[in-house]
């Protein structure tokens, strides 16, 4: 039941992501175009120059505020790695549990790996 509810909110994190893609492309797209702009700004010497880069860097933080709700798709990614980690988790628990068993006819490559080692 478990893999099953980690699956499901995994399809829907997958799905809240793919929804958000373009709009997190946009918003890295415009934070590195005010990163620019204000190296520009940094580099201008003239008024007319800082104002052009001013205006210019107010434009395009606009944008990226516009697209600010893809931040939920970068919590999306997030909350599908977590999912990830989680099911190998789950997966690593059920081999360990054989492992930690005292019956030597059940983990008899382990004793043999031990023995070559």
């Amino acid at each position: 039941m478990k893999k099953f509810m980690l699956f499901i909110g995994g399809l829907i994190a997958l799905l809240i992501l793919l929804a958000n893609l373009g709009p997190m492309v946009l918003l890295g797209l415009s934070i590195w175009l005010l990163y620019v702009i204000f190296k520009q700004f940094i580099k201008s010497d003239s008024t007319g120059g800082k104002i052009g880069w001013v205006i210019l860097g107010l434009l395009v933080l606009s944008i990226a505020l516009s697209n600010i709700y893809a931040v939920l798709g970068v919590a999306a990614a997030y909350v599908l790695y977590l999912i990830y980690t989680n099911w190998k988790k789950d997966d690593g628990q059920s081999a360990e549990q054989v492992v930690e068993s005292n019956d030597p006819f059940a983990n008899f490559e382990r004793q043999w790996a031990e023995l070559n080692n």
